[in-house]
């Protein structure tokens, strides 16, 4: 049945051809003999020469321009000569010829330049010489063709049926390479195209369907993709504009925040500026208060200084007299010397002044700085806690957890003096002999058998612990009350193992947990979700405990060891 109806197909096909052939040769003939032997195309302006040969006038005046240095001017196609060049006049009955093939065959005149095939254009496979663009290609054919050569394709009824489509160049990919014939059937047993003799063939056998019924399947395939397309098209178009909804948001709550900012930062400059013009007036009015209670006592001075001299002129006059009487008698005349109203000696303090203030105003401006370095801290991270987005989803494979791997070492000046570091501080080991480590503030004391890492944990990060006896696995602020253990405070979030098993403790409320089945223990923090995690490490990953809360510091790994020689190491991830 495959056979007839192929061989059916052939020879209609065959038939077209030879139709199409016949159409395409009469069609040549009739261009041909209104052609212009110079451009190959439909002539324009048609005229004749002395010798009955017609051109374009524009053709022949081109190419007699050409031989202006001749003595002769010659025709394109006999070959005789003319000794002076003709007048060109126009041709009349060509041109009414022309006219009337053009409305009797649909001949058009020469196109112009921009109507043939560039080398990214897809040619006329019918035009010879310089061809033109394809307007249609045909998938029965297969060819592409100009709008001259498609003309049959509009007439011929039995060229009406084929399927036209825009111009392509891949019509070469619809023959099968092997046989030469078109494709028109699809094997689903190998997933690709085939002709009729393909499936007589090699692909005999095989599940085939008609090109036009794998089309229409996997179009609904394509239309159920491109549903699919479309509605995460609309999921995202919303997220989109949530996401400049909270532009806007972070716009205007950052516009507020700089505002509000500025206008506390102006308070603060205008207290201190207040406080210095303070300081600055009590200076100036103690200044002035000083200044005159000493020329007072300096213009009493100078007043008593003045009538001592007098004084001393009128002694140091009677002491000339040489009559002895007259002296004797001027003498007691002679005012008695009164006694000084100040000191003979002024008794000045260390001259320190106003210094004392400078220190004062030195002291609060050092404590000041003090406060503005503590809280910026406070400052800078409320700024960087800011995350708008949703982070990654929280890992759920070691593998996914190791990406977020932090090297952990321990801090010898936290070190409890009962506990020895080793293996480059990243063991931590209980025992009897009292280390002499020296006196730190941030040593841990009493019976706090503690150590805090060296790192400053924020962001994510992750880290495994090998235990040994008594422990407690522990995430801890810095500033925790060095006389505490981990857990007993709001600074401090841990894991004990105890003799009825582990149990999460944090501002001394304990919760029982799950017993790990392995020592090694995986420690899982998110610092800006809030996030602490426990698991039990082994071949695979068993959470032990959870943690959601807000961390407002940043925090250290921390370790307590509670019988004699528990241990505990940090373990170097690959």
């Amino acid at each position: 049945m495959r056979t007839e109806a192929s061989f059916c197909s052939t020879k209609e096909k065959l038939t077209q051809l030879i139709l199409l052939r016949a159409e395409m040769d009469y069609r040549q003939v009739q261009r041909d003999k209104l052609s212009c032997s110079i451009c190959l195309e439909t002539v324009k302006d048609p005229v004749t020469i002395p010798c009955g040969h017609s051109y374009c006038m524009t053709c022949i005046n081109d190419h007699w321009d050409g031989e202006v240095q001749r003595r002769n001017h010659s025709c394109l196609q006999c070959r005789e000569k003319f000794r002076k060049r003709p007048v060109l006049k126009k041709s009349t009955m060509l041109a009414d010829l022309v006219d009337i093939e053009l409305k009797k065959t649909g001949l058009q005149a020469a196109p112009a330049d921009h109507c043939y095939a560039e080398p990214e254009d897809v040619a006329c496979d019918v035009c010879t010489g310089r061809k033109r663009k394809a307007v249609k290609s045909c998938l029965s054919c297969p060819a592409s063709y100009c709008e001259t050569h498609l003309q049959p394709h509009q007439d011929a009824p039995p060229l009406k049926k084929h399927k036209l489509v825009n111009p392509s160049k891949n019509l070469q990919q619809r023959i099968c390479s092997r046989h030469d014939e078109v494709m028109k059937i699809f094997c689903r047993t190998d997933q690709q195209c085939i002709c009729y003799l393909c499936n007589m063939d090699e692909h005999k056998g095989h599940e085939t369907v008609s090109a036009a019924a794998e089309r229409a399947e996997k179009q609904k395939k394509l239309q159920e993709s491109r549903q699919q397309i479309h509605q995460r098209i609309q999921d995202q178009e919303k997220d989109v504009k949530l996401l400049q909804q909270e532009v806007e948001a972070i716009n205007v709550s950052a516009d507020k925040a700089v505002e509000d900012s500025e206008k506390i930062f102006t308070q603060l400059i205008r207290l201190l500026q207040e406080r210095s013009s303070d300081v600055k007036q009590q200076i100036r009015s103690q200044q002035e208060t000083e200044v005159s209670r000493v020329k007072d006592v300096q213009e009493k001075l100078e007043q008593e200084i003045t009538e001592l001299k007098r004084k001393d002129a009128e002694l140091e006059q009677l002491s000339h007299t040489e009559d002895h009487i007259q002296f004797l008698l001027n003498y007691p005349s002679l005012p008695a010397l009164s006694e000084s109203t100040h000191s003979s000696s002024i008794n000045i303090r260390p001259l320190r002044h106003f210094e004392d203030m400078t220190a004062a105003v030195s002291e609060l401006r050092d404590k000041l700085q003090d406060v503005l370095r503590d809280k910026w801290t406070n400052i800078s991270r409320s700024i960087s806690d800011v995350d708008v987005l949703l982070s990654e989803p929280e890992p759920k494979t070691r593998a996914g957890f190791l990406k977020y791997t932090q090297e952990i070492t321990l801090d010898p000046n936290t070190a409890n003096r009962f506990l020895l570091l080793s293996e480059e501080n990243r063991k931590v080991t209980r025992v009897k002999e009292r280390q002499s480590y020296p006196d730190h503030p941030d040593r841990f004391d009493n019976l706090c058998y503690q150590v805090l890492s060296t790192e400053s944990l924020t962001g994510r990060c992750y880290w495994e612990v090998e235990t040994r006896g008594g422990i407690a696995v522990a995430v801890s602020y810095k500033n925790i009350n060095r006389k505490g253990g981990f857990g007993v405070n709001d600074k401090s979030w841990s894991l004990y193992f105890i003799t009825k098993g582990y149990v999460g403790f944090h501002n001394n409320i304990k919760t029982p947990v799950l017993d790990p089945v392995s020592s090694r223990l995986g420690v899982y923090l998110d610092h800006i979700e809030g996030i602490l995690c426990f698991y039990s490490v082994s071949k695979t990953m068993t959470l032990i405990h959870r943690v959601q809360t807000r961390f407002t510091q940043p925090l250290h790994a921390g370790i307590k060891l509670f019988g004699e020689e528990s241990s505990a190491e940090f373990i170097k991830l690959k």
